[in-house]
């Protein structure tokens, strides 16, 4: 399993979510989260907070490509054209949430949170996140994170709360 989180890390992330949740509770809105890197660490950081079923509507984790597809509608095209971990596949994977959910905002993230699966193109760290809502522009981000797999998976859950932040506090 390896070391556990540091409590200031785990501090950071339990009062992002907790934002996050009260920003969602403030303004009516539900959400889906799709983590196909992070294994449910972001549903897991917004669902240890009680009154997180106002809010949190469902979550994916569809690590395979099938997944993508069979629960989400990524075309298999996309992922063959891109890769798994690209901004396509990001997007697809929010909008096929949204598409799929009644929820009014997606988070969507996919990755490479190591220690194998890299490549010179696509190294260790790499992950993209993408929000898609039913209201205002969908967007995605790239980033290139550093650590251990469990470091790369925390920085990308402590960005998707963050990107969650930003879009509903407006900031």
């Amino acid at each position: 399993m390896g070391p556990p989180e540091s409590p200031l890390l785990t501090e950071v992330l339990e009062a992002h979510a907790r934002r996050v949740l009260e920003a969602c509770r403030a303004r009516g809105l539900r959400l889906a989260l799709v983590e196909a890197s992070t294994g449910g660490l972001l549903a897991a950081c917004l669902t240890d907070i009680p009154g997180a079923s106002a809010v949190v509507e469902r979550g994916f984790v569809p690590y395979s490509n099938e997944a993508k597809t069979e629960l989400l509608g990524v075309p298999m095209e996309v992922m063959r054209a891109h890769g798994a971990v690209s901004p396509e596949v990001a997007r697809a994977l929010a909008e096929g949430a949204l598409a799929r959910s009644p929820v009014d905002l997606v988070l969507a993230e996919t990755g490479i949170a190591g220690p194998g699966g890299g490549s010179a193109e696509k190294p260790v760290g790499l992950v993209f996140l993408a929000l898609a809502g039913r209201q205002g522009p969908g967007l995605c981000e790239r980033h290139l994170f550093s650590g251990s797999r469990r470091e790369i998976r925390s920085a990308t859950a402590l960005r998707g709360l963050e990107l969650l932040l930003a879009r509903l506090t407006g900031a």
